[in-house]
């Protein structure tokens, strides 16, 4: 079974055909979208939201980051991962990006890796590519910067937006990105970058006209309940049927009724 590679996805944008990924953190769930076809898993730095149920993405370590993309990378024999580079492992200056993002790559095994940001990290792309680091961009709301945002809003609206967005897109695609993430952006934007990308272009909450898009996994299953950005769309109501198999366990232990002579061992 062939890897997915560089080459494969922009195959697919070459043939105007859709590129899958799903954010996840685990090796279980990894070999399941890896099983289904889903040709790239994204590790987010949103485990520290989904999975350690933390107010924001701030707080996620380069360590952490590590350890569970060694457990997608178990689970994913197939699908293309990107490691997405925590908040302060990359912005300090271009060394300390190149350090930790080859760190990441070599004991992750990782494909690629994501940073956030436009203009301001097209030199620190610029050099992780020319050293040999693949490099995922992402532009729009950048959950990174939610203190400076003011809380989650879509970006891109009003003529200095539009023009901020089109600017970082063309920096960091200059500078060597392969594949770009566009986040809570209005579709027409995503559309006209799109149409004029050289690279390949991802979209969360970003309309159908990008050339690949990507949710949460466990916003996909309906584990997540709290939270419901307009751009989700649940495929299975997770949370209720894992309720109620836990309930079923819950009871059955206190009937006495599990476990059963068949799931005891005897003499």
């Amino acid at each position: 079974m062939e890897r997915i590679s560089i080459r494969h996805l922009f195959k697919k944008k070459e043939e105007n055909k859709k590129i899958t990924m799903l954010s996840t953190y685990d090796y279980l769930s990894a070999k399941m979208c890896d099983s289904c076809g889903i040709d790239c898993i994204l590790v987010g730095d949103s485990l520290g939201m989904v999975f350690q149920g933390k107010e924001n993405t701030l707080s996620v370590t380069l360590d952490e980051m590590i350890y569970h993309t060694k457990a997608v990378r178990r689970g994913a024999k197939r699908s293309f991962v990107i490691i997405d580079m925590p908040f302060m492992s990359y912005q300090v200056s271009v060394e300390e990006a190149v350090r930790n993002c080859g760190r990441a790559i070599k004991e992750s095994g990782a494909d690629a890796v994501k940073l956030e940001g436009g203009e301001e990290i097209a030199e620190i792309i610029y050099k992780l590519v020319n050293v040999g680091i693949p490099v995922v961009g992402h532009i729009g709301f950048m959950p990174q910067k939610i203190g400076i945002y003011g809380g989650y809003r879509i970006v891109g609206r009003g003529e200095e937006e539009s023009r901020k967005l089109k600017s970082d897109f063309k920096a960091i695609e200059s500078a060597g990105a392969f594949m770009i993430i566009l986040e809570t952006v209005p579709w027409q934007m995503a559309k006209d970058i799109t149409e004029s990308s050289k690279s390949i272009t991802i979209g969360i909450g970003a309309g159908k006209y990008c050339d690949g898009q990507v949710l949460v996994f466990h916003d996909l299953v309906g584990l997540v309940e709290d939270i419901k950005p307009k751009f989700v769309r649940r495929y299975l109501n997770g949370a209720d049927l894992f309720r109620d198999a836990v309930s079923r366990y819950k009871q059955d232990v206190e009937r006495g009724e599990f476990p059963s002579e068949r799931e005891s061992y005897g003499l």
